[in-house]
């Protein structure tokens, strides 16, 4: 054996490789008590002692002068000090983890987590397709999914806690440069055999004094409704109000109200009916929206190339809960 031969280590499975560590891990430790909302799902999330996760928390007080969390009756919460310092600790850790996959991926395959958001309603269309085709191509890359409606898919954008998401747009004001997946028609539902659903379409102003179930204030939807019944003079009765879509149908299906959304009476629920709004057609846009604390890795790149294929097929219809 030549001493080249006894000096180059065999070959390693590349996720076999640890991370360096350019972060301190007692800060990953800080993210996952933050998320979790205790030391004790933070541990179990982690996999480790919860002793050694209050250790750490501990000596991160102590190096810093400062609490970082108050204890309530139901976990714990982080104090405004911990509060401003969360938005630069995720993003430090989100760079330290980008720099480490873009190491591992610049002579070969795409590695790293991926962490991807979706509507429910997308989750059947995207979910096991899309782990199928990252499992087949991108081996190096572990892709977590998270089911969610809109507005906390949005937050954990925010947060840096998820790199991209499917989610929904309003008006295309908002859509700005995110990548446009499917554009969906806003549709009355009702419960099957009622006169007004009878054509498949009806027109906005319609809906003027019919008892609606609608999300609650702040939703986007509800706030799109609002002003467009401002603009069109029409008085919209608010029979229930309901945060799901699957709620909304339930009520809609007991004709307890009409509900408004973006897929045609449910699907596969025999007891609804569904008339699109005209006058003016109402459209909603899925997109694929990005973390702005998130840098793009390779990896993240390439699922999201997969994921904007995905959308060019044929599409369905999505709904917001």
């Amino acid at each position: 054996m030549t001493v080249e031969q006894r000096e180059s280590p065999p070959p390693k499975d590349r996720q076999d490789v640890p991370s360096p560590a350019f972060v301190d891990p007692r800060w990953r430790i800080l993210l996952s008590v933050v998320e979790a909302g205790s030391l004790s799902k933070a541990a179990l999330v982690l996999a480790m002692p919860q002793s050694m996760v209050s250790r750490a928390v501990t000596q991160l007080e102590r190096d810093s002068g400062e609490r970082l969390f108050v204890r309530t009756g139901r976990g714990v919460v982080p104090t405004a000090f911990a509060t401003q310092l969360l938005p630069r600790v995720a993003q430090l850790v989100a760079d330290a983890d980008a720099l480490v996959e873009e190491m591992r991926s610049v002579s070969g395959q795409p590695m790293g987590d991926v962490r991807l958001g979706l509507l429910p309603s997308a989750v059947r269309r995207f979910a096991g397709p899309l782990a199928l085709a990252v499992r087949e191509r991108l081996p190096g890359v572990r892709l977590h999914l998270v089911e969610g409606a809109s507005a906390p898919l949005e937050e954990q954008l925010r947060e840096g806690r998820l790199d991209m998401a499917v989610v929904l747009r309003e008006d295309p004001a908002s859509v700005r440069d995110e990548r446009l997946l499917a554009r969906v028609a806003l549709h009355l539902i009702g419960p099957r055999g009622d006169a007004r659903l009878a054509a498949g379409q009806i027109d906005l102003t319609a809906l003027s004094g019919l008892p609606l179930v609608l999300p609650a204030r702040p939703h986007l939807l509800r706030a799109r409704l609002d002003r467009l019944a401002a603009e069109h003079g029409l008085k919209l009765q608010i029979a229930c109000e309901a945060d799901s879509v699957q709620l909304q149908y339930e009520v809609a299906a007991a004709g307890a109200g009409y509900a408004i959304a973006s897929v045609d009476g449910g699907p596969g629920d025999a007891r609804l009916a569904a008339a699109r709004i005209v006058q003016p057609e109402l459209e909603r846009y899925v997109v694929l929206a990005e973390s702005p604390r998130r840098p793009h890795t390779r990896a993240t790149r390439e699922v999201m190339t997969l994921l904007c294929a995905m959308a060019g097929e044929p599409a369905i219809d999505f709904q917001e809960p």
